[in-house]
């Protein structure tokens, strides 16, 4: 049977219906390389090279604290301080299951011992120590070895002079520690006082999500304060509030960009730049060294060595007896 001269209908609002549903199935299984944003699929490989940023529509994927140093850092490495320091469980503290338990789980699932990694490293070429924070662990939350960590990396910059790099990416203080670890709010904050006191510069980096106890201490005190596009930055999360108060939040409450707009954050900077934006302004930030035929140290070394003595009080205070892992906090 001739088929010439048969009518095709085409019905424009069948495909628009189809183009705009709001659940379309992957062609392609989500997983580790599939980004959640615009579906696209990519190889670890390339995952690997673009720094787990999909190079089609720019959305961030999570990276472990270690996979910020090697991003961050030279070819030659990092050195890592401070690896041993683990988590006691002062309170004796069961919610479905220990609090002993949930470390341990979380140890070996990460291969980490805490939710921060701190480090000595250069960035484009320049000496630096960094404080990295990691959401895979526990969701980054701050308890007393990571204020403990943060507090030590503090006084390591401000001994050997060394500007201090600070990645945030947390949910708040850990509730199975209480008290104990809302009090780590007040030591990081005193901690990088003594910091500002020896003249050495911060640079923070918030990355997504930094919210409670981490952004109302220590994250949002950085004299120079980076974002990653589209990260959650706030007390509390939208979702919560809207519970609390039964109010629609803007769509990009809390985001990035919005706290940018406000003045809370610098300069929203792509991954793929970051090392070398904050390459860039620790080269500022630096003190060009005085006349070496002189024999007096660099500007900023005499400044940390200056200040060292007031940080070291400052340090004994916050930090009385022992500073093991089972008496940190």
């Amino acid at each position: 049977m001739s088929r010439v001269g048969r009518n095709i209908h085409v019905s424009v609002d069948r495909l628009r219906q189809l183009a705009h549903r709001d659940a379309r199935p992957r062609k392609i299984k989500a997983d580790a390389g599939t980004c959640p944003k615009c579906d696209s699929h990519y190889s670890a490989d390339e995952m690997s090279r673009n720094l787990r940023v999909c190079p089609a529509c720019g959305h961030h994927f999570a990276v472990t604290a270690r996979e910020r140093l090697e991003q961050l850092g030279e070819p030659g490495g990092y050195v890592e301080l401070w690896p041993e320091l683990r988590a006691a469980d002062p309170l004796q503290f069961t919610d479905l299951k220990p609090y002993a338990e949930r470390i341990a789980d979380a140890e070996k699932s990460t291969g980490m011992g805490e939710a921060i990694v701190c480090a000595e490293l250069e960035v484009r070429h320049v000496p630096a120590v960094a404080a990295i924070m990691d959401f895979s662990f526990m969701g980054g939350s701050m308890g007393a070895v990571v204020g403990e960590k943060f507090a030590r990396a503090c006084d390591h910059a401000a001994q050997k002079g060394l500007p201090l790099i600070v990645l945030s990416s947390s949910g708040g203080a850990r509730m199975q520690e209480g008290t104990l670890a809302l009090m780590q709010m007040a030591k990081t904050v005193i901690a990088l006082d003594a910091l500002a006191e020896a003249r050495v510069p911060v640079v923070v980096v918030l990355a997504h999500p930094t919210t409670g106890g981490v952004w109302a201490s220590f994250a949002s005190l950085g004299d120079v304060t980076y974002a990653e596009p589209g990260a959650l930055i706030a007390f509390s999360g939208p979702r919560v509030i809207e519970e609390t108060t039964r109010e629609v939040l803007p769509s990009d409450f809390g985001r990035a960009e919005r706290q940018l707009a406000n003045g809370q954050v610098d300069a929203v900077v792509d991954r793929r730049e970051l090392a070398q934006r904050i390459g860039r302004i620790l080269h500022i930030l630096s003190r060009p060294d005085v006349d070496p035929t002189a024999g007096t140290a660099p500007a900023g070394l005499q400044w940390a060595q200056g200040g060292a003595q007031k940080v070291k009080s400052m340090m004994d205070r916050i930090r009385p007896g022992s500073t093991d892992g089972e008496d940190a906090g």
